[in-house]
């Protein structure tokens, strides 16, 4: 009997095995220098070597021919082209770039929102090429976070609160979307991307979760849509001397038995993680792009799965959004992260604000101040070689608005109780140093930094609670402790009048900006 059960167990791995090959093809072809940019490989047109290409989960380089081959699931499948510094892939006509190869050979499973069409069997060669670019070692990319629109009116919103004033904006080498590009309504992917191509740049986007097919049975099959449109949700690219790796952090249906969706990465993605970074070297910025943050109620197990292949590069940045905040987070041993110097994470700003809340301006747009204080925008990476800065821009205002103040028009003299003047230094963080003076005539003096919710977007919803009326547009969201907040108590002891408040901020990179506060001085009322 015990022998019968042996040889039936071998015969199971075998046929396993067996199956397991029967699954797989071999995927081929040549990445090519696109010298007349048709996008076909032509005769004297030359492949170019060590490029590498995956499947997703493996990473091969290209020969000295430019040649490939790779297996992919005979069912399921993709390839794609891990592009090099100092090229560029063709984008389609609204800019997505087209970097991959889905194999799908009966389509995507019946969903709600159309996913990937069938695409027969294998091509005998999937080609990929490559044009040169102008751009070096430095290089500005824009960032979005959320744009998230609820209703059809929100789409127009976007177009005309951020994607207006960036109108072919070719000074950027190129542009990222880190998820929720529309909130469930997948058919609305074309909308937000006809918007996009005005920008005028190759636009890359991660994975959100409002960017999944809800009823989709399985995670891997919950992104069809959004591949179907822009392509896989796992992958990177070169940039100067910077790495840009986008991964999906959406896990979707839980495996835990919980309901909706959780942060996370899947044993495949730490795998091409490992796999990817095999071929960069450790001098190079390694920026790491995707939905949901590290903190919070993020599994720490992962985010230590991700540090422990990271840490080994000195110079690395993560990037997230999905909070509708702004805020740096920093990780140090405690946190997992295994070097001298602290891991960054930005959570960034987004397009969407709070929503689009509040009521809207004379451009019937809401203001969507998010619950942090922070205006909606969006923001600028800017790479030179290793290092890199980040800037925000709060839509239709101008480039130097970095903060907002909050006190009052008019303080009694000698009081005894003195109001406060707050400072929301949009990309503040506990690195940043917030300084002030009065009337440009005394010592610079420390600003004390606060954790609480912006005082303004208290006002602001008192307003929107005691009103007599229902207000127009939507409520907004109740205010978050902001991270990024400073105070101090203004003077009441100096003369009668106008009073000038000058703020300094040096931020984390070590800039310096700065802006004024005026308040009036009267004598108290008897």
């Amino acid at each position: 009997m015990w022998l019968q059960r042996f040889l039936g167990i071998t015969v199971c791995i075998l046929c396993v095995g067996f199956f397991s090959l029967q699954a797989q093809e071999t995927a081929s072809g040549t990445v090519f220098l696109d010298q007349n940019n048709n996008g076909v490989l032509d005769a004297g047109e030359e492949g170019i070597p060590d490029v590498p290409v995956s499947n997703g989960r493996q990473v091969v380089t290209t020969d000295e021919l430019g040649k490939y081959s790779i297996k992919i699931n005979k069912n399921e499948g993709k390839v794609f082209v891990i592009k090099p510094a100092g090229y560029q892939v063709p984008t389609d006509e609204q800019n997505h770039p087209k970097f991959y190869y889905l194999h799908k050979p009966k389509g995507s499973p019946d969903l709600k929102y159309q996913g990937v069409e069938p695409t027969g069997k294998l091509p005998e060669a999937i080609n990929f090429p490559l044009l040169k670019t102008t751009f070096g070692k430095r290089f500005k990319a824009l960032i979005f976070g959320d744009p998230q629109p609820e209703q059809k009116k929100e789409l127009g919103y976007f177009d005309r609160d951020i994607v207006s004033e960036l109108h072919n904006a070719t000074e950027y080498a190129f542009g990222i979307t880190l998820g929720d590009m529309v909130d469930e309504r997948l058919d609305w992917f074309s909308n937000y991307s006809k918007s996009v191509a005005k920008i005028g740049i190759p636009w890359f986007h991660v994975y959100g979760n409002n960017d999944m097919n809800m009823e989709a049975e399985s995670d891997s099959t919950a992104d069809e849509t959004f591949e179907a449109t822009f392509g896989p949700a796992t992958y990177s690219f070169n940039k100067g001397n910077a790495h840009f790796i986008i991964l999906d952090d959406i896990i979707y249906p839980r495996k835990d038995g919980g309901s909706g969706y959780r942060g996370g990465f899947t044993d495949k993605q730490i795998k091409f993680l490992k796999n990817d970074l095999k071929y960069v070297s450790r001098d190079k910025l390694i920026v790491v792009a995707f939905h949901i943050p590290i903190f919070g109620s993020f599994p720490e197990e992962d985010r230590k799965r991700l540090f422990n292949i990271l840490d080994k590069y000195p110079h690395t940045l993560s990037i997230s959004a999905h909070t509708h905040e702004q805020q740096f987070r920093f990780f140090d041993e405690s946190q997992g992260w295994d070097r001298l110097k602290p891991h960054i994470h930005y959570n960034a700003g987004t397009t969407s604000g709070s929503w689009w809340t509040g009521v809207p301006d004379n451009r019937g747009i809401p203001p969507a101040t998010m619950r942090d204080g922070t205006p909606n925008g969006y923001a600028t990476l800017n790479v030179d070689g290793n290092s890199f800065t980040i800037d925000y821009k709060a839509a239709n205002k101008s480039a130097d608005y970095k903060m907002s103040m909050w006190g009052p028009e008019v303080v009694a003299k000698a009081s005894g109780i003195s109001a406060q003047l707050y400072v929301n230094y949009f990309l503040g963080s506990k690195l940043t140093e917030v300084e002030y003076r009065y009337n440009g005539l005394d010592d610079w003096r420390s600003m004390r930094r606060v954790e609480q919710a912006d005082p303004h977007l208290t006002t602001v919803m008192a307003k929107w609670d005691m009103a007599e009326k229902v207000l127009e547009g939507k409520r907004p969201i109740n205010p978050s402790e902001s991270t990024h907040l400073w105070t101090m108590f203004l003077p009441t002891h100096l003369p009668l009048g106008k009073q000038t408040i000058q703020i300094r901020v040096t931020d984390m990179f070590g800039r310096t900006f700065t802006d004024e506060f005026t308040y009036e001085l009267v004598k108290p009322q008897q």
